[in-house]
C-alpha cells in the first residue's frame, strides 16, 4: 500500500496524552497535563446553556460571531491599548491548537524557514513541517531560561517567513523580558519576518510582572498574529475556544485556512466567552492572585521533597530540577523514568521536559533532568500529591 504522510505516520501521541493516560490506569493524581480541576465561572456557563437552549444553533459567521469579535477588540484595547478592528481584524477558532495550525498553513510555503524556541509545545514542530517549513531552533536555557542574543540572530536569514513565539511561555513559566522582544522584533524587521504569537496564558502572570504582546511594540502591528484562549483565561479548555487579533492584510489568509478546517465555532460557546471577555479587572486579577497562591504551594512542598524548583512567572506550570533527588535516591537522572518512577510508586505524575524539544540528529540532545508539575488544581489535590511525594522521596 501506498504510504501515508510521513510527518504523521509513525509519530508518538503527545506526552500529556500518554502521562494522562498512565495516571488514570494507576490511580495516580495527575499534576502533568494542563487543565483546571474546576470548572470556570458559573455566569459563563450559565449564559452558554441558555444560548444553547434558547439562542442561536446554525452556522454563525465564519469569522465569529460579531459579539465576540467585538469583545476580544475591546479586551485588546483594555489591556494593551492595541486599537483592533472587529470586523475584519479577529478571528474566531476551535480552540488555540486550531489558530497556530491556520496561521502556519496559512503563512508557510515550501522552503520557507521557520524560527521556533526551544524548549516548544509540541504541536509547533509537526505543524510547520507539514505546511512546508524548514525549521531552525534556539534555545532558552534553564534554571533563567535566558534567550541568547547571538544564537537568536543565527537562527534568521533572508529565508527566514517567521517565528512562533510563546509568551508566557510553557513549559518554562518564563516571561519574556522587554529587551528580549525588541531584539525578536528588531530581527522581524530585519529579515521582513513575521510572528506567531501564542499568547494562551497573557493573564497568568505572578509577582505583579505584566504581559507585554509583541504586537505592541513599534512596528509589529502588521507583522504579529496574536493568539489568546478563553479555555486558559477562564478555565474551561475544553470549550476550545480560541481568537486570533492580526492586521487585515495579514489575517485573510489565516480566515482561508481556518474556512477549511472548522469553518466556525459553537456559537452559544462564543456568546458565553464574549460575556466573560468583559468581565471586570477584578475578575483577572482574582484569576492570577488564586494561581500565584498555588504556585507557591506547590513549590514550597516540592522543594521540601528535595527538588530544585526553578523561577514560574507565568503559566499553569513548575518546572524542578530532578537532579539531587534522583541521585539521593540512587536513580537515573533521566526525566521520562522519573516521571514513570513518580506515577508508580508514589502516585503523582509529572511530564518529563525533555519531551518539548526537538528529538533528531540535526539537534542537540534536550536536557534530562528536568520536570514539569501543573498547580492549576484544588489546594486538596496539590497537599495530597505533596504528602505522596515527600513519603517517596523521604
Amino acid at each position: 500500500m501506498k504510504q501515508t504522510n510521513s510527518i504523521y505516520t509513525g509519530m508518538q501521541t503527545t506526552i500529556f496524552e500518554v502521562m494522562s493516560r498512565l495516571a488514570r490506569e494507576n490511580g495516580s493524581i495527575n499534576l502533568g497535563q494542563g487543565f483546571p480541576d474546576v470548572d470556570g465561572p458559573l455566569d459563563i456557563r450559565q449564559k452558554a446553556a441558555d444560548e444553547l437552549l434558547n439562542g442561536y444553533n446554525q452556522y454563525p459567521p465564519m469569522l465569529g460571531l460579531p459579539v465576540l469579535r467585538e469583545a476580544v477588540a475591546d479586551a485588546n484595547k483594555r489591556f494593551y491599548g492595541l486599537e483592533v478592528d472587529p470586523a475584519t481584524e479577529v478571528l474566531v477558532t476551535s480552540g488555540a491548537t486550531e489558530a497556530l495550525c491556520d496561521c502556519l498553513t496559512a503563512l508557510i510555503e515550501d522552503g520557507d524557514e521557520v524560527v521556533l524556541i526551544e524548549p516548544l509545545y509540541d504541536c509547533y514542530l509537526p505543524l510547520a513541517r507539514r505546511a512546508g517549513a524548514t525549521v531552525k531552533s534556539v534555545r532558552i536555557v534553564p534554571p533563567k531560561w535566558e534567550l541568547d542574543k547571538e544564537a537568536l540572530e543565527a537562527a534568521f536569514s533572508d529565508k527566514t517567513k517567521l517565528i512562533v513565539l510563546n509568551d508566557p511561555h510553557n513549559p518554562a513559566g518564563k516571561v519574556y523580558s522587554d529587551e528580549e522582544l525588541g531584539w525578536i522584533a528588531e530581527l522581524l524587521e530585519k529579515y521582513d519576518a513575521y510572528a506567531i504569537c501564542d499568547e494562551v496564558y497573557e493573564h497568568l502572570t505572578f509577582d505583579g510582572r505584566p504581559h507585554k504582546p509583541l504586537m505592541a511594540f513599534p512596528g509589529m502591528r502588521e507583522r504579529c498574529l496574536r493568539i489568546g484562549s478563553a479555555g486558559k483565561t477562564f478555565s474551561l479548555t475544553g470549550w476550545k475556544i480560541g481568537y486570533i487579533t492580526g492586521g487585515k492584510e495579514l489575517l485573510d489568509p489565516v480566515a482561508k485556512a481556518h474556512q477549511f478546517a472548522t469553518f466556525t465555532t459553537p456559537p452559544n460557546l462564543q456568546e458565553a466567552i464574549a460575556l466573560g471577555l468583559n468581565k471586570g479587572d477584578d475578575y483577572y486579577h482574582s484569576l492570577a492572585a488564586d494561581l500565584q497562591a498555588k504556585r507557591d504551594r506547590l513549590a514550597k512542598g516540592l522543594s521540601e521533597t528535595g527538588l530544585e524548583v526553578i523561577e514560574c512567572q507565568g503559566t499553569y506550570f513548575l518546572t524542578v530540577d530532578i537532579t539531587s533527588l534522583c541521585e539521593k535516591k540512587g536513580l537515573p537522572i533521566d526525566d521520562a523514568a522519573f516521571c514513570q518512577t513518580i506515577t508508580f510508586e508514589a502516585g503523582v505524575t509529572a511530564v518529563p521536559v525533555s519531551a518539548f524539544y526537538i528529538q533528531d540528529e540535526d539537534h542537540l540532545p534536550a536536557p534530562k533532568n528536568f520536570v514539569r508539575f501543573c498547580f492549576c488544581k484544588q489546594d486538596s489535590v496539590l497537599d495530597e500529591a505533596l504528602e505522596k511525594l515527600k513519603s517517596w522521596a523521604l
